[in-house]
């Protein structure tokens, strides 16, 4: 083993020179996580690193311990208001979606590459879910955004199919190992699993509230860890009982975000920076498992599988599955096309090969040729589709304003922008003739490209934005009075 400043020089190397790439994935619009894997094999023992790894178990409980920390990440991250118009509709996709997704590419991968229904199945299982860090990096990269409940819907989607794909992956093998075995009995063991996953990561994300709230820890600091911990808890004790470890700790992170706890925004920032840095390691490490000369002989198979799963199955999953959704058929044709597939596809690749099922090798090798193929082709064209199915719309650009608020757990107040529009009735006037109650405050007021310190005398002009401090109770009164709604409550700040 060599000496122990090698390997920490070797893993600086590896994450610097993958941050440093992904600035040229938004210029060349392919998902930073495609020049991390990149990055990988370009590193592995066939590429210029000549770094030898082929220990499948070691990047499996990576894998395993990074998809925990992001499905979390995923969740903080996700507004309750924003995804809860689609919640019916995103349950539908990660779940029957996942499934007739397996079924189809199952079904296809038998008559096409001569392999058993059951391992076909298995291909499907193992590519069915999608990537949200893939599609929202390209969105960003390129400054796309989508009409409508687009975006939630595919957020909502992306961050709850994880769990249906680890537990037909983990079913299916299941069943390879056991000859006879009948794939009737996934389904309670299904309803069983995600019962207890959902119901664990809902009582453990309220207990979390209360825990962060209550602690009063010493050091700020100190409260990352906390989380940490408590989301490695989350998922292990969910999964020794019995349930979706991965449901589970997606599900706190998403009842922690719409609840007020301490620290809430340096949590966040901490566990999103957490994610990325498990994104890198996985990416790269999965592509210094991949050896480059044992692709080309998959080569075929692979795109004849890629292109079944972007042009027939994800798209018939999408319009059998919701026939009669608000959706029109340009947004479901939309939400088809951004099905882009990522990490958690090749994580669940190693699963077979260290199960020692029959052609796992050769079921590795498609998968991460299909994962990259998809992101690829779909990732880049995300911008073009959009535009073209008429769906499309400019990616709203995020205000850094140059102060911290952090809420406290008992606050009552929310930061809001609320612009001032063309004809309003405050513009012309100074902040202290406004009548504004007296439970808002304007902590800052955004004019252009500057930033000013109101005071009462400040008068408000047309295409102000202010940033207000303001007890929920007082903002339809603050909105009254300025003639426009709040435009998003200030998350960036």
């Amino acid at each position: 083993m060599p000496p122990i400043e090698q390997i920490l020089l070797g893993v600086a190397l590896l994450l610097l020179l993958s941050v440093a790439a992904s600035k040229a994935s938004g210029r060349l619009g392919v998902p930073a996580l495609v020049i991390f894997m990149v990055v990988g094999m370009l590193s592995g023992s066939e590429g210029l690193g000549k770094i030898y790894f082929d220990n499948f178990a070691q990047a499996q409980s990576l894998g395993v311990l990074a998809l925990a920390l992001i499905l979390f990440a995923g969740g903080l991250d996700t507004q309750w208001k924003e995804v809860k118009p689609v919640l019916g509709t995103a349950l539908i996709l990660s779940t029957l979606g996942v499934l007739v997704t397996a079924g189809l590419v199952g079904w296809f991968a038998s008559v096409a590459l001569g392999i058993t229904l059951l391992e076909g199945f298995l291909l499907g299982a193992i590519v069915s879910s999608t990537d949200a860090a893939a599609v929202f990096s390209v969105m960003r990269s390129r400054s796309v955004s989508l009409k409508g409940n687009l975006k939630p819907l595919l957020e909502l989607e992306s961050g709850s199919n994880d769990p249906m794909a680890v537990f037909l992956t983990v079913g299916i093998i299941g069943l390879l190992s056991r000859p006879g075995a009948s794939m009737l009995e996934l389904i309670p063991a299904f309803f069983l699993q995600m019962s207890i996953g959902a119901v664990a990561g809902f009582l453990l994300g309220r207990l979390a509230i209360v825990l962060i709230n209550k602690i009063n820890l010493e050091y700020e600091g100190l409260y990352p860890v906390l989380t940490l911990a408590y989301v490695l808890f989350g998922y292990a004790a969910t999964a020794l009982i019995g349930g979706n470890g991965f449901l589970a700790v997606y599900i706190i992170g998403l009842v922690m975000a719409n609840y007020a706890f301490i620290h809430k925004r340096s949590i966040a920032r901490f566990h999103d920076g957490l994610a990325w840095l498990m994104q890198i390691a996985m990416f790269v490490a999965l592509g210094l498992l991949v050896f480059p000369s044992k692709l080309l002989p998959v080569l075929g198979s692979g795109l004849l599988v890629a292109f079944f799963l972007m042009f027939v199955a994800r798209p018939l999953s999408i319009f059998l599955l919701l026939p009669f959704s608000k959706l029109t058929v340009p947004e479901k044709a939309m939400v088809s096309w951004v099905g882009l597939r990522g990490s958690v596809p090749i994580i669940l690749a190693t699963f077979p090969l260290l199960a020692g099922v029959p052609n796992a090798d050769t079921i590795f090798n498609l998968v991460f040729f299909i994962v990259m193929t998809s992101v690829i082709l779909q990732g880049t064209s995300i911008p073009i589709v959009s535009k073209w199915l008429g769906v499309y719309k400019p990616l709203e650009e995020k205000v850094a304003y140059p102060l911290e608020f952090n809420p406290m757990g008992d606050l009552k107040s929310d930061l809001v922008e609320i612009a001032i529009p063309s004809g309003s009735q405050a513009a012309g006037k100074p902040i202290v003739a406004l009548g504004i109650p007296a439970g808002a405050l304007i902590v800052m007021l955004r004019r252009a490209q500057e930033f000013i310190v109101p005071n009462g005398a400040t008068v408000l002009q047309s295409g102000d934005t202010m940033l207000m401090l303001a007890q929920k109770d007082d903002l339809p009164e603050v909105e009254r009075i300025v003639g426009t709604p709040r435009v998003k409550e200030g998350k960036t700040a």
